[in-house]
């Protein structure tokens, strides 16, 4: 009861503190600010909510401008789409700034940056490549695809409106033909407004500069500010680590396999909750990465397959062919689609893996096996035959001792009472009571 309670006591810490760190206090700023988000991820869930609370915050501080530093391969149509109107929306001037160098604004990244009220890249940076894909990053029917990229034509038509038709152009053919562009290539078509080395020179390029943000034109002035930035919260970073194939991965093996322990071995809590909250983060993470469902059905096979030998020991061949299946349907589940940005699994950890997995029920057959062969310790092979002492009368019924053990008895067949103290001797059990003779030299 205890320990129950001191468990209960653990998670309920946990669970204030990850509230606390999703909803980090902060007091209030006597001085506008220039609030910046690093948002370095695909477009996902994960990046959505980020953002979402970086505009809801720079709102509540009345900042002077929001810079979101970004750097993303793409990602999710929704999100993008969810993102793109926050940022329109917004009662701060938002500022798309694709950064580190190396970085980029593809795909899914193109219209977030076209969607901010100024767009900005640094050196060896690119942006564009958002020709539409599938869900699971497949190509998509053509009927479909042209009618995604009409409509996401037509968004960038109005996002970048009072950019010149050189952009617009541009911003139409990386939908069209999946063209990138150079920060370079960018400025100088006029797809971006500004090149920037870092963000103190943003901040200097912006400084008096108009932007209309809900209808009203505003100046900035913003070089003299102070800089908050507003990091993404654990809970943040843990929706982005649940959407690792890798991570995904590990959650659902271990829970699947802490599920089958708990299921061999009732009434032991811990296995089947830890199996379930893992489970359950592996399939948030399959609802979000780009995955061949098919893969799964490999892998519950495998794990079938793994049941089967322990009940039916073939000497490990169905363990060595559920740890074959696993391999392959992880491999199905997570390789077999891809999508820019989105990383594959490890070979190397699905191996590793599905050999682990395996050793564990190969030994679970060995110990199987070496049971069905050990000699039995009580029954009727061991006891017909041995011989005993009656410990009270049997008339018709009583009791015996045989190999220091006391058991019910009653006389063989054509066998008379047998009276305490006489030697007897097994012949035979019905149930759990012996069959016994007198005892003849």
């Amino acid at each position: 009861m205890l320990r129950r309670l001191w468990s209960l006591f653990v998670i309920t810490i946990i669970m204030v503190s990850f509230s606390l760190a999703a909803f980090p206090v902060r007091a209030q700023s006597s001085q506008p600010a220039v609030v910046v988000l690093t948002a370095a991820m695909p477009v996902e869930p994960a990046m959505q909510l980020y953002l979402q609370r970086g505009l809801q915050y720079a709102a509540d501080q009345k900042a002077a401008l929001v810079v979101v530093q970004l750097n993303t391969p793409g990602g999710d149509v929704g999100s993008m789409t969810t993102i793109a109107s926050d940022f329109q929306n917004s009662a701060v001037p938002v500022v798309v700034y694709v950064t580190p160098p190396g970085a980029m604004a593809a795909s899914a990244g193109t219209i977030l940056t076209l969607a901010a009220d100024v767009a900005a890249m640094a050196p060896n940076t690119i942006i564009g490549a958002a020709s539409p894909v599938g869900s699971n990053g497949q190509t998509i029917d053509p009927t479909e695809e042209a009618k995604l990229k009409e409509a996401f034509k037509a968004d960038v038509r109005t996002m970048a409106q009072n950019r010149p038709p050189a952009a617009i152009q541009a911003a139409e053919d990386a939908i069209d033909n999946a063209k990138a562009y150079t920060v370079d290539e960018s400025l100088k078509i006029g797809l971006i407004d500004i090149k920037a080395t870092d963000l103190h020179d943003l901040l200097v390029q912006l400084d008096g500069r108009k932007v209309t943000v809900q209808n009203r034109t505003m100046i900035l002035n913003v070089s003299d500010l102070p800089i908050e930035a507003v990091d993404p919260t654990l809970i943040e970073q843990a929706l982005q680590l649940f959407t690792d194939p890798n991570v995904v991965f590990i959650f659902l093996s271990m829970g699947t396999l802490a599920i089958l322990i708990e299921l061999s071995n009732p009434g032991g809590w811990i296995p089947g909750f830890a199996g379930a909250v893992l489970l359950l983060l592996a399939f948030y993470g399959l609802g979000i990465l780009p995955v061949n469902w098919f893969g799964l059905l490999f892998m519950a096979l495998a794990f079938i397959l793994f049941i089967v030998d322990i009940k039916a020991p073939t000497h490990g061949l169905l363990t060595a062919a559920g740890a074959l299946s696993f391999v392959i349907g992880a491999l199905v589940l997570f390789n077999s689609v891809r999508v820019p940005g989105i990383p594959v699994i490890s070979i190397p950890l699905v191996v590793g893996t599905g050999i682990f997995i395996a050793a564990g029920f190969f030994t679970i057959v060995t110990i199987a096996l070496r049971a069905q062969r050990r000699p039995l310790l009580m029954g009727r092979p061991l006891l017909v035959g041995k011989v005993g002492v009656v410990r009270s009368d049997l008339n018709p019924q009583g009791e015996v001792q045989v190999g220091g053990e006391a058991w019910s008895a009653r006389p063989a067949e054509g066998e008379g009472p047998l009276m305490q103290g006489t030697q007897v001797e097994v012949v035979g059990m019905e149930g759990l009571k012996l069959r016994v003779r007198k005892k003849t030299d």
